[in-house]
C-alpha cells in the first residue's frame, strides 16, 4: 500500500485524501517540517490559493525538503493551485515556487469565482471525464517533453511530465477516481 503525503496547509486536501483512501492508499497530512521526517511514496499538491500555499511552504520550512523530493523524481499529483506551484513559469505573476514542470501557466485564467464551470472533456489514457474548474489556471506553453493529456476550450488543462501529473481542474470533486488511480500507478 502506497503512502501519500498530502500538502494540508490550505485548500482542498481532504477531498484528495478521501479519494486516495478509497483506492487503498494511506494518506498523511503535511502541515509542518516535522511531518516530512518520514518520506512518503508520493505527494499531492491540492487546489486552493497558490500564493498562500507558497508562503506557508516557506514559513513552515517545508519548501526545501519537498523541492528535493520533486527533484529526486517523487510522483506528484498537482491540481489547480498545485499546478501553479510546479510551473516553471507564470505568464501573469512572478512568484513561482518549485519550477519542476516545464510549462507556462496563467493564474486565474478563467476569471473570478463566478467564472468557475464544469465540463466534460477527453483525458488521454483515461477517456471522457467530468472536469470541475474553480478559479482555474490553464497552461499557455508546454515544452516538447511534456505530454498533453487534456484540453478545454483550446487551452491545455492536464499534462504529464516524468513523475508529475498536473491538472487545472479538480478530479477530487466528484466520484471519478481514474486520475487518482493513474497517479497511484506511478508509485515505485
Amino acid at each position: 500500500m502506497a503512502t501519500i503525503g498530502v500538502l494540508a496547509v490550505q485548500g482542498a486536501f481532504i477531498e484528495h485524501e478521501k479519494m486516495l483512501s478509497s483506492l487503498g492508499a494511506e494518506c498523511v497530512e503535511l502541515r509542518s517540517a516535522e511531518d516530512l521526517k518520514k518520506k512518503p511514496d508520493g505527494l499531492v499538491l491540492p487546489g486552493g490559493e497558490s500564493t498562500v500555499q507558497r508562503k506557508l511552504l516557506m514559513e513552515t520550512g517545508m519548501y526545501k525538503p519537498i523541492k528535493a523530493w520533486l527533484d529526486e523524481g517523487m510522483p506528484v499529483l498537482a491540481t489547480c493551485a498545485g499546478l501553479i506551484l510546479l510551473a516553471k513559469d507564470l505568464s501573469n505573476d512572478t512568484r513561482t515556487c518549485f519550477r519542476t514542470l516545464p510549462v507556462t501557466v496563467r493564474r486565474n485564467a478563467y476569471g473570478r469565482q463566478l467564472g468557475s464551470f464544469i465540463t466534460e472533456a477527453e483525458v488521454r489514457h483515461i477517456g471522457p471525464m467530468r472536469q470541475n474548474f474553480i478559479r482555474a489556471p490553464y497552461i499557455e506553453k508546454v515544452s516538447p517533453e511534456v505530454e498533453v493529456l487534456s484540453k478545454t476550450n483550446g487551452h491545455v488543462t492536464a499534462v504529464h511530465y516524468k513523475n508529475q501529473l498536473a491538472l487545472s481542474f479538480h478530479p477530487e470533486v466528484g466520484h471519478d477516481a481514474r486520475l487518482h488511480q493513474a497517479f497511484l500507478n506511478m508509485m515505485p
